[in-house]
């Protein structure tokens, strides 16, 4: 996990409804809830340019942090946020509550590397990605940043599983039923003919593959 956590201060909110809720926003902040770990829900309010200057860093709901709600210290993960679609503003965050040995579930982005060294995309093919993001279970200390996938060698037609990306230790994927499809190389109309002027013959069944996995 490459992001660093973070700590935000917090205070208790003794009044919660919607009411409440208007009247923190009106003052630059945002309604909270800390739940989970078997013990009851802790609403909180946070400063609105902390939360999204977090959340602009990159990796919100991926990076654990530490709520410090009157020298009470809660480490958590974020599970959901809500965004005036309107004024484009926070208005409520959920935070789980993370305790010793706690699992959780999450998606984690999939990077591709190496897309030079892919002769179907080299001749004019394209990576098709049927997942941006899988999601996995994993221990809450140790959440993956991404998952890097190696397109060196892939050619028109070839298919990338999850099988073929390498998990850490403790992670592993929701889906267990089947070995996924994250993405394929296919054909297009820029396609560059082969020696044989053969513009390949197995690109039809990648995208059929990938279609499929929607």
């Amino acid at each position: 996990m490459s992001h660093q956590s973070y700590e935000l201060k917090a205070e208790r909110r003794e009044k919660v409804g919607k009411g409440a809720a208007r009247e923190l926003r009106r003052n630059g902040n945002v309604p909270a809830v800390i739940y989970g770990d078997k013990k009851d829900p802790l609403a909180i309010s946070l400063s609105r340019k902390e939360v999204t200057l977090r959340l602009h860093a990159g990796g919100f709901m991926t990076t654990l942090a530490t709520i410090d709600v009157a020298g009470e210290k809660h480490q958590v993960l974020p599970k959901d946020y809500q965004v005036d679609p309107v004024r484009d503003f926070i208005t409520h965050v959920d935070f789980l509550r993370i305790g010793k040995g706690s699992r959780v579930v999450v998606e984690i982005p999939v990077h591709f590397v190496n897309e030079d060294d892919s002769p179907g995309l080299k001749r004019g093919g394209v990576l098709n990605i049927v997942r941006h993001e899988v999601e996995v279970e994993c221990p809450a200390t140790a959440i993956p940043d991404n998952f890097e996938i190696d397109l060196t060698g892939l050619d028109i037609g070839d298919s990338i599983h999850i099988s073929h990306v390498t998990l850490p230790k403790d992670v592993t994927p929701t889906i267990t039923d089947r070995d996924f499809t994250i993405a394929t190389v296919a054909s297009s109309s820029a396609m560059k003919p082969d020696s044989d002027g053969d513009e390949g013959g197995a690109e039809d069944g990648g995208e059929a593959e990938a279609e499929g996995e929607e």
